[in-house]
């Protein structure tokens, strides 16, 4: 029997983010695929809230380290709650989910530890010998499926590749894991969250739609002219409205470089596609996109996808979409933004 670490950082206020949620139940399945006992780890200002929620998902031990140190992000006391909480668990195998927070440290751990890491994994399964898993890589264009006889195995899950595990709190009683932090690791300093205005944030991982533009919002229209300001009201209206995530094709984040009109929220975070983001939404909206290839392998976990187009015969209509409109995008989005009223 192996021993599984469910390595989870605490939220500010003691809790635990949807994705710390999502690898709490992925590491059960790994525990019971190895018939091993799934031990919490979890690192944090304020853990109670976080340690309760991993008794309440069956494991079968919490260890702790906690304190004001570890509340913020930082590589050198990330690292060292890590190393500390993998070696006091005696651990096989560690999952973390694969956040900027866990991917910044997971290779040092690993080499700390004498351990070996995988990250964007987002299966796994009893093998003969031990675990497999499958993972991406290039962007998620390429799956593979693996194991590794290196112990201890860091697994690192894909955000949002996993239902978040459905649990009350239990009760527990954390082992507290002492990490000295010494003046040399905290050369870093965390000074606070830069965000926009409320109601400003156009990227939203967890909304229902995904609404992708392309460069067709800045060329010249039917009466040739460009409508770049009218676009941009068009757009962020219906963002408003209907709360979807904003996307963009590779060619409309790349105008700001080539001089041409540009639309000024869009940057290159909101890319889809070739070497963008492969986004997990339920539904998915394409407008003014000409939706190559590049762009369709970009959107391979969209259920439901959608768009809209003047060309009946461009590359994102032919058995791409699901559903194509042919009309014009600037009065089509008009209508849907007043019916949206």
């Amino acid at each position: 029997m192996a021993n599984v670490l469910v390595l989870l950082y605490a939220e500010a206020d003691g809790s635990l983010a949807k994705s710390g949620l999502e690898a709490l139940g992925f590491a059960g399945q790994v525990a019971d695929a190895l018939q091993g006992t799934l031990v919490a780890g979890v690192a944090g200002g304020k853990v109670a809230e976080a340690a309760a929620f991993a008794a309440g998902a069956g494991a079968g031990k919490v260890l702790a380290v906690e304190g004001a140190e570890f509340e913020s992000p930082r590589y050198s006391t990330d690292a060292a709650a890590a190393e500390a909480l993998v070696k006091a668990s005696g651990a096989e195998v560690v999952v973390t989910s694969g956040t900027s927070r866990a991917n910044r440290i997971l290779a040092g751990v690993a080499r700390r530890t004498g351990g070996q890491a995988d990250t964007h994994v987002i299966a796994a399964e009893a093998a003969e010998g031990g675990l497999k898993i499958s993972r991406w890589y290039y962007r998620q264009r390429i799956q593979s499926v693996l194991t590794r006889s290196t112990r201890p195995w860091f697994i690192a899950v894909d955000p949002g590749s996993q239902p978040p595990v459905s649990i009350a709190k239990g009760t527990a009683q954390p082992e507290s894991v002492k990490v000295e932090v010494t003046g040399e690791m905290k050369r870093t300093t965390f000074t606070g969250i830069s965000a926009p205005p409320a109601g400003g944030q156009t990227i939203l991982p967890d909304a229902d739609l995904l609404f992708v533009v392309g460069a067709g919002w800045t060329k010249k229209q039917a009466d040739g002219n460009v409508h770049a300001e009218e676009a941009s009201k068009l757009i962020l209206g219906f963002l408003g409205k209907s709360r979807a995530s904003l996307g963009g094709s590779k060619s409309v984040v790349d105008m700001g470089h080539e001089g041409e009109s540009v639309l000024p929220f869009m940057t290159h975070l909101h890319q889809v596609g070739q070497t963008g983001a492969t986004p997990r939404h339920a539904r998915g909206l394409s407008t003014c996109c000409h939706g190559e290839e590049p762009h369709v392998v970009g959107w391979r976990f969209i259920n439901e996808r959608r768009a809209v187009n003047l060309d009946p015969g461009c590359g994102w209509a032919r058995g791409k979409a699901d559903v194509l409109y042919i009309a014009d995008a600037f009065q089509l989005m008009a209508k849907v933004n007043d019916l949206l009223k």
